[in-house]
Order: structure tokens, then C-alpha cells, then sequence
């Protein structure tokens, strides 16, 4: 399935206009806070320009001869074969990009952890993209604030991602994010970066997780460009939705809103291609079409109606299923 960068980045909001909006919200203390890690960020990305990392050197192991008797040798431990998810994640964003491990802390990442406590909860996210922004941080820093970082630490890292990151080396991220449970973080992870660069059978599965945890639709940038037409979509979401029935559940009323968007263009539709798409396919037992009763136009005339009535539509909470 092919997508249009330009098209799925388009109204991202510019930095500078975040920066004039968050000025106008700040208090004076804050304001001048803002301003001194803006420009200790924007220092230290001239230092890192002008000075080239060294590169890594391992200084070799010195034995100390030992005057007594040697003692019984302790057994030597092995190292833990397995790296926590964190660690694993900024590994891999690391190697995707080519880039050496992280040297000393700079004084402005010392700033980005504090921003909550500096400019309040509720402007913190907007101060530390802005942070990122003026530091031009690489793919290799924002892995490691990212493995260091509290929750919302993560994601003002995702949020940044598109403005930072022009290719998909920051994936390993956003597939983090979408591991887990937390609903704030899946909901961040599946921003404009992700639209561009996750690969559609993950993209697919996070949309589910959506449906599974919670987590509105609204907050899949890009979803009526990516699931249009998108007939591997349409049946898992109809699987889905069957599965519920059967089970007595009911189905999130957000199923039906992303159903209809993966119908193939009409023939009315003049600025579309014609292509196929669910709607042309005719039910099976295995895979019966899925009726909105709420909203008739989510099924095509083409497409018959489930032959098993469905609950109305609500919101899952997210408890009776774990993705």
C-alpha cells in the first residue's frame, strides 16, 4: 500500500508558531526559563557541529599482580543475555542510524526532564518539542531521552519525531510505544511519523490496538489516507467484529468509522482512481460483511448485511482484551 509523505505531514504545526503560542501562555519565570534552555540547546548543537565526535576507544583491561596467596577465583557471571525493552529500543534506533553510543549528558536534556516542574503539565510537552527542535537532536539522542525518560518525557520524544526525523530510523520508538499500555503513549506513537514510516501490517495492528484499549481513532494521523481501500483492513476489523458478537461483547463504535473508510472510491468520486476494495467482495461465512445499524452508509449496497445482529455500538474500555 503506497502513501504520500506530503500528504500525511500536511497541517503539522510549525515549531516557531508552537514557541510564539507557548510564550504567550507562559508566566514571566517561566518565559526566561524557556529562553535560557532554547538557548543552552542551540549552544551545544554549534559545539556538536564544530567539534566532531571522537570515536569510541576501549582502554585495555590491566592486570594488578597479586602479592598473597591467590585465592579461590570467584565463578565469572555471565552477562545478562537479555537487555531490557528500553534498552533494546535505543540500541536499535542507534545502530538504524549508524551512530556512536551517547557521551556526557548536555545541560539542555538536564532542562528537558525538568520542563514540567518549569512551565506546568500542561504546556511541558510543547516545551520540550521546542527543546528538540532548537537542539536539532539526532535520531541516537532522542533514543536515549527516550530509554531514560518518565511517560511524558516519551512523548514529547514521539510528538518530535516528524519534525526531527525525515526517515524511519526512529521506528523502533514509535514500536515500542505501541507495545504498551499505556493509552497516552499508543495514542502519541500513532502521530504523522508514524502515518509516513510504519509498515502497513504494523500500522494495521495499531489501529486495532485502538479499538482494543480505547484510544479514539481521531488520534491516527493519516487514517482516511492509509486505510482507503485497504481490503487486508477491512477483513480484520469485520474478523474482529465477529469475534465480539460471538463472544457477547460489544463492538466499539469506532470499528464502523474506519470500516467505511476502507470502501473503495465511488464511481461519483471524480478526483479518485478506481480501484477495488472490500466493498466488491462478496460475504462468506468466514468472513461475513459488518453492518453499522447506527449508520446505514458504513456498507456498501454490495455488501449484505452480517447475518448475526450485532450490540449497539460503544467504546471499549480496553479490559476484556489485552493486545
Amino acid at each position: 500500500m503506497s502513501h504520500s509523505p506530503r500528504t500525511l505531514t500536511t497541517g503539522l504545526p510549525a515549531v516557531a508558531d508552537l514557541r510564539s503560542r507557548l510564550d504567550a501562555a507562559l508566566g514571566d519565570a517561566a518565559r526566561t526559563w524557556l529562553d535560557q534552555a532554547v538557548t543552552a540547546a542551540a549552544a551545544s548543537r554549534s559545539s556538536d557541529t564544530a567539534t566532531p565526535a571522537a570515536p569510541v576507544q576501549t582502554a585495555p583491561v590491566r592486570t594488578v599482580p597479586s602479592q598473597t596467596a591467590p585465592a579461590q577465583a570467584a565463578p565469572t557471571q555471565a552477562p545478562s543475555v537479555q537487555a531490557t525493552s528500553a534498552e533494546a529500543t535505543s540500541a536499535r534506533a542507534r545502530a538504524a542510524a549508524h551512530l556512536p553510543a551517547p557521551g556526557p549528558t548536555p545541560s539542555w536534556e538536564l532542562r528537558f526532564a525538568e520542563a514540567g516542574r518549569r512551565c506546568g503539565p500542561e504546556h511541558a510537552d510543547t516545551a520540550r518539542l521546542v527543546l528538540l527542535h532548537a537542539a536539532r537532536a539526532d535520531t541516537a539522542t532522542l533514543a536515549r531521552l527516550y530509554e531514560q525518560g518518565t511517560a511524558t518525557e516519551r512523548r514529547a520524544v514521539l510528538a518530535a519525531l516528524p519534525h526531527l526525523v525525515p526517515g524511519p530510523d526512529a521506528l523502533p520508538l514509535v514500536e515500542d510505544a505501541l507495545r504498551t499500555n499505556d493509552t497516552r503513549l499508543v495514542a502519541v506513537a500513532l502521530g504523522p511519523y508514524a502515518a509516513e514510516h510504519l509498515a502497513p501490517h504494523d500500522w494495521r495492528h495499531a489501529v486495532l490496538k485502538c479499538l482494543f484499549t480505547g484510544v479514539p481513532v481521531d488520534a491516527v494521523a493519516g487514517l482516511a489516507h492509509r486505510a482507503r481501500a485497504d481490503t487486508e483492513l477491512a477483513r480484520m476489523l469485520g474478523d474482529y467484529a465477529a469475534e465480539r458478537t460471538a463472544a457477547g461483547r460489544t463492538v466499539p463504535g469506532d470499528l464502523y468509522r474506519v470500516l467505511a473508510l476502507t470502501d473503495p472510491p465511488t464511481a461519483t468520486d471524480a478526483h479518485a482512481p478506481a480501484t477495488t476494495g472490500p466493498g466488491d467482495r462478496a460475504a462468506s461465512p468466514d468472513h461475513p460483511a459488518v453492518a453499522d445499524p447506527d449508520h446505514p452508509s458504513a456498507t456498501s449496497p454490495g455488501r449484505p448485511a452480517a447475518p448475526v445482529p450485532l450490540a449497539p455500538p460503544s467504546m471499549s474500555t480496553g479490559e476484556d482484551q489485552e493486545y
